[in-house]
């Protein structure tokens, strides 16, 4: 059950990027109303959520509130491939910023890890990328889903600062995915009112996206990460990037250039080459 969860999980993450662009609002409409309409259903569905909250949980929030915005801002001016592909760099900026921040020490094979990534990274800024009819900005868009990826490294970072405060009373990760939300939308708020001229669909798509994309998505990994192992959990995840330009060729016609798709594979080959050789140094030795 906990592994079907978490393929749950990994397909409703996926269709985020086809359905931020199903989505006529705007992006910071879509971002904000999203991460409201997230936020609700968390703060309703799990406890720890409720409680708990400090400066520090405030502040990895901020740091995931920054991570949602601009992967729906660069979902609107960048192909979902090349959205997913670039925030998955995300490993990269944790080797690099891992030793300062959280005083832990990279192994000699993790600088294989890293030129993979930077290598992937390179290949979706070779050449000229054409505007599509859904990604009319690919080179802005791909700067901003870099952004991304560096946001979400900071927030992974700040998950296990706010896990070891945890074992001494400090802080939780419930708490922290509540607040981004929350600062999320009053963040877009400004730029995302008055509406107008917003379809039914337009508001199903994005209460869809809030509570069942993230919310439930939420509520399916937590219950289910206690019970996989991390290794295993990981790739059942890497489903996400897998499937999100497939939803939205199916969806929009979207198709991404081959360097692009060549880059996103080299990035994702490199994440569960890290995740195999984390698994492998965490195993126990035998007697």
């Amino acid at each position: 059950m906990a592994r079907l969860q978490l393929c749950a999980t990994a397909i409703l993450f996926s269709i985020g990027g086809a359905g931020i662009k199903a989505c006529a609002l705007t992006s910071w409409q879509v971002a904000g109303f999203r991460s409201g309409f997230a936020a609700l259903l968390i703060l309703l569905v799990v406890p720890d959520s409720r409680r708990g909250w400090t400066w520090r949980t405030t502040l990895v929030g901020a740091l995931y509130a920054a991570t949602m915005i601009l992967f729906v801002l660069a979902n609107k001016l960048t192909t979902s491939a090349n959205t997913i592909f670039l925030q998955s760099t995300a490993p990269l900026y944790v080797l690099l910023l891992g030793p300062w921040i959280l005083k832990e020490k990279n192994r000699p094979s993790d600088l294989l890890v890293m030129v993979m990534v930077a290598l992937g990274l390179a290949l979706f800024f070779v050449g000229s990328e054409v505007p599509l009819r859904t990604a009319p900005a690919p080179l802005r868009g791909n700067l901003l889903a870099i952004a991304s990826g560096l946001m979400w490294a900071l927030t992974m970072m700040g998950m296990r600062w706010l896990g070891r405060e945890e074992r001494v009373g400090g802080g939780s990760a419930a708490p922290a995915v509540a607040a981004g939300n929350i600062i999320a939308l009053l963040v877009c708020m400004p730029f995302a009112l008055p509406v107008v001229g917003a379809r039914p669909l337009d508001w199903g798509i994005v209460f869809g996206l809030g509570t069942v994309q993230i919310g439930l998505a939420y509520v399916l990994l937590t219950k289910a990460i206690r019970f996989v192992p991390a290794f295993e959990a990981v790739f059942i995840l890497l489903l996400e990037p897998a499937l999100n330009p497939i939803w939205a060729w199916l969806i929009h016609g979207e198709r991404p250039g081959s360097l692009r798709l060549l880059g996103g594979g080299v990035i994702l080959a490199a994440t569960g080459l890290k995740t195999w050789m984390d698994s492998r140094g965490s195993a126990p030795r035998e007697p």
